[in-house]
């Protein structure tokens, strides 16, 4: 897949699950993309944590194989049903607003589909989440345990047909997330 460069030549970005040796490049990605250590040692926290789940980690790459973006899905639950959190969306400044963060984006929400999961949440900035399908979580009547902007907590269904019902009520974050 060919994700469009804003600033340069296109970059043909690969994504893929993260693998076993890629932990220190994410955690370099993530770390590089946040103000503080903070979302990079949730990943580390997550990565051992039962809310991971095996192929829902996912790494963008340049073509020279540079592991460049990254995102993270795991298990949490919405009303007491299983659901996913998506947090943290990372890319190396470098490469930021180059289709990156987009590109693993799409592959980890694809990937969580093709596992059946019914539905992902995020906390995110309300101008770009949208993209992926993301609405206020609030239109499908789930709710965080904590006060959060409406138009910042979104959700998505993942299982496309609607065949099964969507979960409703709080959103249960696994421990690592510290709500």
């Amino acid at each position: 897949m060919r994700e469009t460069n804003e600033k340069d030549a296109p970059i043909g970005w690969i994504t893929r699950p993260e693998a076993a040796g890629d932990a220190a490049a994410v955690r370099a990605v993530v770390r590089a993309a946040f103000p503080t250590a903070e979302e990079a040692d949730l990943v580390d926290a997550l990565r051992a944590d039962p809310a991971w789940i095996p192929g829902l980690s996912w790494v963008a790459e340049t073509p020279a194989g540079e592991i460049a973006g990254h995102a993270l899905l795991t298990r949490c639950r919405v009303g007491g049903a299983d659901a996913l959190a998506l947090a943290p969306v990372s890319v190396l400044p470098a490469y930021q607003k180059r289709g990156a963060g987009a590109a693993v984006t799409r592959a980890a929400l694809r990937a969580a589909a093709e596992l059946g999961e019914p539905l992902a949440v995020v906390l995110g900035h309300p101008e770009y989440y949208p993209r992926f399908g993301f609405v206020p979580a609030s239109r499908m009547g789930i709710r965080a345990s904590f006060e959060v902007p409406d138009e910042a907590l979104m959700a998505l269904p993942l299982n496309g047909t609607g065949a099964a019902p969507l979960p409703s009520g709080t959103i249960e974050y696994p421990a690592p997330f510290g709500v």
